[in-house]
């Protein structure tokens, strides 16, 4: 239990470290349209598993490559907004097919901090988060194959 705590905390620690709005990154509203109509590339994200319906829930995309992932700024769109059921779904629109990521944190009380024993998070393909990595699991875990259809992908919130 020790280590799944320690290293949930770890892997909050790095998704709610990730910097604000750099010029690579843009934030967007969370706009279903582009997965409604079934052309993409973009991805529809469903989460389950939201602690409460409480705070912020942050979903960041990212490419899926050993350089960019989870590297700060290197985020390519974000949607923040307030949480408002344990289960949320969003649209994330890709200019382009290739390789790419979604790393997700919950600020569980919504004060933008940092609070390892309450807020969670979750990444593409539901890696296993351990001690040993750091909560950062590879990009090869995490990444996932986008061409121009809509993908949906489930990702299941982990917390302390």
């Amino acid at each position: 239990m020790l280590k799944f705590a320690a290293s949930i905390a770890l892997s909050t620690t790095l998704l709610l470290s990730s910097a604000p709005a750099f010029a690579g990154g843009r934030e967007i509203p969370n706009d279903m349209r582009p997965c409604r109509t079934g052309k993409g590339p973009a991805v529809k994200v469903e989460i389950a598993g939201l602690k409460e319906a409480t705070g912020k829930i942050r979903v960041q995309s990212y490419r899926g490559t050993k350089d960019e992932w989870l590297k700060s700024g290197a985020w390519l769109n974000r949607i923040e907004v307030p949480v408002t059921a344990q289960k949320m779904t969003f649209c994330l629109p890709f200019g382009k097919t290739g390789e790419y990521a979604i790393a997700v944190r919950h600020d569980l009380n919504g004060n933008g901090k940092t609070d390892i024993s309450s807020d969670g998070g979750g990444m593409s393909n539901n890696p296993s988060i351990s001690i040993f990595n750091l909560g950062k699991p590879s990009y090869k875990k995490t990444k996932f194959a986008l061409g121009n259809e809509v993908k949906t992908i489930s990702i299941s919130m982990k917390y302390m």
